[in-house]
């Protein structure tokens, strides 16, 4: 399964640095980033499947349980600075393959996270 392929750095500052989480070799479903230490701390990270680099998609929600505002990436993707989001992450969730916009709503509509991944609360 694909899940197995992603991996994800989260970093607390801008141009990877700083505090680090990194998650591999799983996707995940993070309801609320204070049981990792890392509420509104997210500044920069590195996104990747190892295997197929379009099969991966990063969601960041601003508020816990998937709510508030979100954003989107699909791929391979390395983001050294969030900008306007900088320090607004408190929940996510990362899987092996590409959302489309419909599951992508579903999710933000349910607040629930796709099958087969781990799922981490507070």
């Amino acid at each position: 399964m694909a899940n197995r392929d992603v991996r994800l750095q989260l970093f607390a500052d801008v141009g990877f640095a700083g505090r680090r989480i990194r998650l591999a070799r799983g996707g995940v479903a993070i309801r609320d980033a204070r049981a990792l230490g890392f509420n509104g701390v997210l500044s920069s990270f590195r996104l990747r499947n190892v295997v197929d680099r379009n099969a991966v998609t990063l969601l960041l929600f601003s508020r816990t349980n998937f709510r508030g505002t979100m954003r989107a990436y699909r791929g391979n993707t390395t983001v050294a600075n969030l900008g306007d989001y900088d320090n607004r992450m408190s929940s996510l969730i990362v899987v092996g393959r590409r959302l489309t916009d419909a599951q992508i709503d579903d999710i933000r509509n349910n607040r629930v996270p796709p099958q087969n991944i781990l799922q981490i609360e507070q």
